[in-house]
């Protein structure tokens, strides 16, 4: 039998092919799995991620001494394929994965690697007894294979920036139009008031007569504490954008056919856990995100700035080619900063040669990252990619 991996990474299904009718037409052959779910589904820019692990954790807290199961979808997965599809925080096993990869793939043979994926998680939470899913939007959201659900509990739109503008547009007000697509009738949708793409998701949610809330972000007074209801909470997920994301959530939270208490939402956010999402080992002095756009690395270097001003830095930085590689640069590496430069394998990993000549003139090359986060005394920051960082990091 085939592996899910082998299926997924296959060269006629390794590719991105935006459209619904494939997914579509999958699904109808497999008895339409997804009108058996309840969704909260969750596009943007960046903050999808950390949306979705606040949700289920919430989620699962809240109905953990019940029969009723949480599922997850997200994406990309650090390590295994298998990281992507979850009920009640448990990793879909890699035999289920095999099974329901195979099945997808059947289904209809013009299926990409996310829409099959799409296909087997729907059709693993319906066959598992799911009751709610939280959903998150592979690549833009209008023409994402996670769009063809008809009425998600709630839509949620994080915040809007550029990045893959050759599919989704080149301004603020065309990628907006792509996230906002998930928006359906009559459907509540949930975004930040400051959101760059606001009055676009405000005419969206016009046309459809769908409710929007826009929210105002929590005040995050501390590294690790959030204001909520003028009560300091402690709060897991670094990084003060996370104010915004939290604050999405609560809103969304209202909509939904039942209430959180004050104690789950408490426990929650002391356990969320959001890999390689500003994620820092004080004992080592070792920092890893996943930023990996010009607005993800913009704010990673502002909560560099805020929290760590007078420590001596040094990056371990590598991304993919078709990212705009030279704002990030631009915006991460200050001239006091060490920084090196990891050409990691991976299908379309940026290489030495195509660092703009400030940054390579400045670039020490490595093979070896490991050693130079070992071997410095310094605030190590490693980012740039989630596939990096899983290839770096991958326990195996």
């Amino acid at each position: 039998m085939q592996t899910a991996e082998s299926i997924l990474t296959s060269k006629n299904k390794f590719h991105i092919n935006l459209g619904l009718n494939r997914t579509l037409e999958a699904l109808e052959k497999l008895g339409n799995p997804q009108k058996e779910l309840n969704f909260i589904h969750v596009a943007g820019t960046n903050g999808k991620g950390s949306v979705c692990a606040l949700l289920n954790e919430i989620l699962c807290n809240h109905f953990s001494n019940s029969d009723v199961k949480i599922g997850l979808f997200t994406s990309p997965h650090l390590f295994s394929y298998c990281e992507r599809i979850k009920i009640n925080g448990e990793n879909i096993s890699q035999e289920d994965l095999n099974k329901y990869i195979k099945i997808a793939s059947d289904s209809q043979n013009e299926l990409t690697e996310f829409e099959i994926l799409t296909v087997a998680a729907f059709l693993y939470f319906k066959e598992k007894n799911v009751k709610y899913v939280v959903l998150e939007v592979g690549l833009g959201g209008r023409f994402d294979s996670t769009n063809i659900i008809k009425k998600p509990l709630c839509s949620i739109i994080t915040t809007i920036d550029y990045d893959h503008t050759a599919r989704l547009g080149n301004t603020i007000n065309e990628i907006a139009y792509q996230k906002a697509g998930i928006i359906k009738e009559n459907c509540p949708v949930v975004a930040g008031e400051d959101n760059l793409g606001i009055d676009v998701i405000k005419s969206c949610a016009k046309l459809v007569n769908a409710p929007l809330y826009s929210v105002k972000k929590l005040v995050k007074p501390s590294f690790s504490t959030i204001l909520i209801n003028d009560k300091e909470c402690n709060f897991a997920l670094l990084g003060d954008y996370q104010a915004q994301n939290l604050a999405l959530v609560l809103e969304a939270l209202k909509h939904l056919p039942f209430k959180i208490n004050d104690e789950t939402l408490k426990t929650s956010l002391i356990n969320v856990k959001w890999k390689f999402r500003l994620e820092y080992d004080k004992e080592n002095k070792l920092l890893i995100d996943g930023a990996h756009n010009p607005s993800g690395i913009k704010t990673l270097r502002e909560f560099l700035n805020k929290y760590f001003p007078n420590d001596k830095k040094t990056f371990v930085f590598g991304c993919l080619n078709n990212k705009d590689y030279t704002s990030m640069l631009n915006d991460l590496v200050m001239d006091d900063d060490d920084f090196y430069f990891y050409e990691f394998d991976y299908p379309n990993a940026l290489k030495f040669e195509q660092l703009p000549n400030k940054i390579k003139e400045k670039a020490k090359k490595t093979t070896d990252p490991c050693s130079v986060i070992n071997n410095t005394k310094n605030l190590k920051i490693v980012c740039g990619s989630l596939y990096m960082l899983g290839k770096l990091f991958n326990p195996r």
